[in-house]
Formats: structure tokens, sequence, C-alpha cells
């Protein structure tokens, strides 16, 4: 069961119950209608997760407050956990803005999401973070974190991506996410959530098998691969992966 909430320019909130079979729509958001087609929690059995879409910008305080338009809309609804995307935060011009730009996980925007999960009484899986770690006055590089948070707020699981986007593009260049992120060093176990056993990974990382074999065999019943593809990168890997 899926429904769509749509909200000009570039926002867009989907709503569905885990574990149901979903029909191939043909674009979804090619005629998006004008009003939300709204499911309730109580139209089935089974928990009811959001997925909200947006376009970031390097203006970080606009981009909380649409994402959290969206969460606050979720839990309305009755989602119990709503995903956010790779970047949700920012995304910058250039390298050397995505590094001014990044956070420590203790740093002011994380605070903002754990007070709106609070508020709204729903899971977040923020779905990558720019994280200044620990090792940044050492590396001056960042993690693609994945970040899980509970509905009271609390950080309950964090996923720093593995596998790095180093890749050459046609007409374009390379990409080297390398250039500025750091791999994350391990694997998170599942974690258990009101929608499921959640399994953490991040965009690139669906290229690899062996990542999502290991998180279903340790109990994983909802894989999760937030992603930031451009124009270029998202039908060389999204299409053939998922079509």
């Amino acid at each position: 069961m899926l429904g769509f909430i749509t909200r000009p320019p570039h926002r867009f909130l989907s709503l569905l119950c885990p574990g149901l079979r979903i029909p191939r729509l043909s674009v979804p958001c090619a005629q998006p209608r004008p009003r939300a087609m709204a499911v309730s929690s109580s139209s089935c059995e089974l928990p009811l997760v959001a997925v909200c879409q947006v376009t970031s910008t390097p203006d970080k305080q606009q981009n909380f407050k649409t994402c959290a338009e969206l969460v606050r809309e979720a839990a309305r609804l009755g989602a119990c956990l709503a995903f956010l995307p790779e970047a949700f935060d920012f995304i910058a011009r250039d390298p050397a803005e995505t590094l001014r730009l990044s956070e420590p996980l203790g740093g002011r925007l994380l605070e903002e999401y754990t007070r709106l999960a609070r508020e709204c009484g729903l899971w977040l899986s923020l779905g990558g973070f720019h994280e200044r770690g620990q090792d940044w006055e050492q590396t001056q590089k960042i993690y693609n974190c994945h970040v899980l948070l509970n509905s009271k707020g609390a950080v309950v699981a964090t996923y720093r991506k593995t596998h790095l986007c180093d890749v050459e593009i046609p007409g374009q260049g390379p990409m080297c996410e390398s250039n500025s992120t750091m791999p994350g060093p391990s694997l998170e176990s599942p974690v258990s959530t009101p929608a499921g056993k959640v399994g953490l990974a991040v965009c690139y990382d669906m290229r690899f098998p062996e990542l999502s074999l290991a998180l279903a065999q340790a109990g994983a019943e909802i894989l999760t691969y937030p992603s930031a593809f451009g124009s270029v990168t998202g039908p060389a890997h999204w299409e053939p992966v998922f079509s």
C-alpha cells in the first residue's frame, strides 16, 4: 500500500507498509496528484513508514525546514519511522564548501533533528550526514554517516559508508568521493525498530552485494540505501540494480 504527498518545488513524501507487495508504478512523480493520497495506519495491520525525498541545497537551515515539514506530516499521518535521503543536511557547490559546512554528530544540526524526533514521536533515518569524526583534525576528511534516531531523539545506530563513489563519468570527468571522505571501518548490525529490523547502508554500497547479504544474514528485514545520485550516475546504478 503506497501513498504520495507532493510539495513544490522539490519535496516528496511516500508512505508504505513494509511487507506488503507493491505493484510496479510507471514513473509515480511524472504526473503528481494535486492532493495527497494519504494512507492511514488503520488501513493496514503493518506499521506505516514514510520515505521523504528532498533536493538539498547549501543552505542547511532551509534544508532542515523542508525536511521537518515532511517529517511532521509523516507523523500526522501515523508513520512510526521516516527515512531521509543521503545528503539531507546539505549539498555544497564544491568540495571545499562541503568540508566547511560539515559538523560533528554532537553539533547544532543533529541536535535539531533529535528535538524533531522527540517532538513528533517517531524514529528518523538520517540517510547521509556529512560528519566530522574524531579524526577530523588529523585527516581533514569527513564521513558519510547514516544516523538512526529513536522516537526519544537518541542516536541508536551510526553507519559510516564503506564503499566510496570514485568513478569516471563520461563527458564530466572523475567523481572522487574519497578526496574528501573517509571510508567507514565496519558494518552496523541491524537495528530493531517499530517497522522491523533495519540494515543501514548508503548509496554506492548497493553495488556490493556482500554487504546486503551480510545484513540479511544478520536478520535485517529492511535494507536501506539512501542516495543522492546525479542525472548520470542515477540511471547507471538505480536502473540496472533495481529494474
